[in-house]
C-alpha cells in the first residue's frame, strides 16, 4: 500500500502553537482531563467555580425559534447588551456610545480575527513580536494587506510608545495595526495614558487599530478599588468615526471557552463590512448560546466574576513567578495582564535553555509548555532565519488550579536539577 500523501492542489498548514504542543503531548498518552498531566501550555482559565463568582451555568434552555440559523451579525439582544456592557464599564457621561450596530458576534476568537482580516484592503498592517500564535496563519492567508513585523525588546520590557507607533505609521505607511493587548505572551499592557494617546494617534493618522482584548478583565496593575479591567473603548471619542477595533468574548474574561461567543466592536460601518465576511466565511454562530449570553452581561454579574477571577489568578500569578524565578527561569517583565508568564530560559542548563529541548524535557515529565519561537509570528515564512530570536523562551500559562500548578512546578524543578547533575 502506498504512503499517503497531500495532493498537490492542498498545501500543508501548520498548527498554532498550542494546537501543536498539546498533540505532541497527546502522542505521548495526554488526554485534557487526565489528572497525571500538567498542562500549563493551555490557552484557557479553569473553568469552575471560584469564591465569590456568580454560580456557573450547567444548562440551557433552547427557544424554538433559535432552532433555525441566526443573523450573521448575531441575534439583535445581545448585540445590545454587549454595547451596554462597554457604555457602562467604559463610556459612562460620554455623548458618543455604543449600540447595537457598532457590535457582531462570532464563533470563537479565531473567527473573529479573520473576519477583520477578511475586510481589510490592500494596506501594510503592523503586528508586534512576539504575539498570538494563530496570528502568523491568520496574516498570511489573506493577500491583499502586507503584513509588517515590529520587534519588542525584552530589554525594554516590551515598550512600545505611542511616540514609537507614531514613527512606525508614518515611516512604514502602516494603514493598521493587529495586537493583543494585554500582549500574548508577555502580558505587557498598554492602558491609562498611554492607550489613550495610541487612539489619539491612529485617529490622527487614520490607521485602523485592531486590539485583541481577549485578556481585558485579567489586569494587574490597576489602582486599588479599581475594577481590574483596560480596553481602549474608553478612549475613542467617537464611537463612529474613530478607527479603533475591539476583539473580546465570553472565552477568557467570562471563562466560558466552550461556548465559542465573541464579538467585534467598533464603528457601525466597519462592522457592516466585518459582518459581510462573516457571510461567506462562517455563517455566523450559535443562536441558542447567544441568547443563552445575555444574562452573562448583566452588569452585577460581570463585576462578581471578575472581582473573583482577578482574586483566585493573582495568586496563582505570583505562585508561578516565585516558582518559575527558584528553578533559574529569567522574567523579562511579570505581566500586567493575561494568565501567563513569558520565561527566558537561557540560564538553564542545556538542554533546558532552548524552549524545545525544554518543552520535549518537560513531556518526559508529564508537564507541557509552549516553546517560545511560535510567538515569533513570521506570517508565509517571508523572514529569513536560522533560529528565532525567541528561541530561548517558553510560555508558561497560569491558567490550570493551583494544585496543578504547584504539581507542574514540582516537576519542573526536579527537571532542572536532573539536568545539573
Amino acid at each position: 500500500m502506498s504512503e499517503e500523501h497531500l495532493p498537490p492542489a492542498v498545501r500543508p498548514v501548520p498548527r498554532t502553537g498550542v494546537i501543536y504542543v498539546t498533540n505532541e503531548a497527546a502522542s505521548r498518552g495526554f488526554r485534557q482531563a487526565d489528572p497525571a498531566w500538567c498542562n500549563l501550555g493551555q490557552g484557557m482559565p479553569e473553568t469552575g467555580a471560584l469564591p465569590g463568582a456568580p454560580d456557573r451555568i450547567g444548562e440551557i434552555a433552547i427557544q424554538m425559534d433559535d432552532q433555525e440559523y441566526g443573523p450573521v451579525p448575531g441575534i439583535w439582544d445581545l448585540r445590545e447588551a454587549i454595547a451596554s456592557h462597554y457604555n457602562r464599564l467604559y463610556r459612562r457621561g460620554l455623548p458618543s456610545q455604543y449600540s447595537a450596530e457598532n457590535v457582531s458576534i462570532s464563533g470563537g476568537g479565531r473567527t473573529a480575527l479573520t473576519r477583520v482580516a477578511a475586510s481589510l484592503g490592500q494596506v501594510n498592517l503592523g503586528h508586534l513580536l512576539p504575539d498570538y500564535t494563530a496570528y502568523e496563519e491568520l496574516l498570511d492567508v489573506f493577500k491583499a494587506f502586507t503584513a509588517i513585523p515590529i520587534l519588542l525588546e525584552g530589554e525594554r520590557g516590551y515598550a512600545f510608545t505611542h511616540d514609537e507607533l507614531r514613527r512606525e505609521i508614518l515611516g512604514r505607511g502602516l494603514g493598521a495595526l493587529l495586537l493583543s493587548n494585554p500582549g500574548n505572551p508577555t502580558g505587557k499592557l498598554v492602558g491609562g495614558e498611554e492607550l489613550a494617546a495610541w487612539v489619539r494617534t491612529c485617529r490622527e493618522l487614520e490607521c485602523l487599530l485592531v486590539l485583541d482584548e481577549f485578556y481585558s478583565h485579567y489586569v494587574w496593575t490597576g489602582r486599588p478599588g479599581q475594577l481590574p479591567t483596560e480596553s481602549a473603548a474608553r478612549y475613542v471619542e467617537d464611537v463612529n468615526r474613530d478607527p479603533v477595533l475591539l476583539l473580546d468574548g465570553l472565552t477568557k474574561n467570562w471563562r466560558y471557552p466552550g461556548w465559542r461567543i465573541t464579538w467585534t466592536v467598533g464603528p457601525r460601518k466597519v462592522i457592516e463590512s466585518v459582518a459581510s465576511a462573516g457571510s461567506f466565511l462562517d455563517g455566523g454562530g450559535s443562536r441558542p448560546l447567544q441568547r443563552a449570553a445575555i444574562p452573562l452581561l448583566d452588569h452585577d454579574r460581570v463585576v462578581r466574576e471578575t472581582w473573583a477571577t482577578h482574586h483566585h489568578f493573582r495568586q496563582k500569578r505570583q505562585l508561578l513567578l516565585a516558582r518559575l524565578e527558584r528553578i533559574g527561569v529569567r522574567i523579562d517583565r511579570a505581566p500586567d495582564g493575561t494568565f501567563y508568564v513569558w520565561g527566558n530560559l537561557a540560564n538553564l542548563p542545556p538542554p533546558l535553555d532552548d524552549g524545545m529541548g525544554f518543552f520535549r524535557a518537560a513531556l518526559d515529565k508529564r508537564v507541557i509548555v509552549v516553546p517560545g519561537e511560535f510567538f515569533d509570528v513570521n506570517p508565509g515564512k517571508r523572514r529569513q532565519r536560522r533560529a528565532s530570536r525567541f528561541r530561548t523562551y517558553a510560555r508558561f500559562s497560569f491558567g490550570p488550579s493551583i494544585e496543578k500548578l504547584e504539581l507542574a512546578m514540582d516537576r519542573l524543578e526536579q527537571l532542572v536539577i536532573e539536568a545539573t547533575r
